[in-house]
């Protein structure tokens, strides 16, 4: 089975999560400069079986399209006509950074390394991914 890849967009650093061949378990992958994501992901393709992108759908609490979303809409245009064999997915992002930061206090943490943004891009790109996983069994299993 393929691996699902999640990414967390930001305007200079871009979390990105990577789920086990067999779909059960969302990590952490990296952290990367904006700028190299699409050269990073096409190594990343090269090397993996990829079939779905899930990029973190940024909105405000009332719904609408956040500020980044601008951003992110012609990254996924660009990702759909690069890899047109991968399906490319928004997932609701709302509230990652804060579950992010929260599963960092609660795993002992320091101070210094919760102030780490690229490790906090990374962790919520993972809570984007574990979140869209479950929603996809629970829909499959319902």
């Amino acid at each position: 089975m393929s691996r699902i890849l999640a990414i967390d967009y930001g305007t200079r650093r871009t979390g990105i999560a990577v789920s086990d061949p067999l779909r059960l378990i969302a990590g952490g992958l990296a952290t990367v400069e904006t700028r190299q994501l699409e050269a990073w992901l096409a190594k990343y393709f090269a090397a993996e079986d990829v079939s779905t992108i899930v990029v973190g759908k940024p909105a405000r609490m009332d719904g609408t399209p956040s500020e980044t979303w601008r951003y992110i809409e012609p990254l996924a245009a660009r990702l759909r006509r690069a890899w047109p064999d991968k399906e490319v997915v928004f997932w609701d992002e709302r509230f990652t950074s804060v579950l992010a930061h929260r599963a960092m206090l609660e795993s002992g943490i320091g101070r210094m390394a919760r102030r780490d943004k690229a490790l906090v891009d990374k962790i919520s790109a993972t809570i984007i991914l574990q979140s869209y996983m479950e929603s996809r069994v629970s829909r499959d299993n319902g």
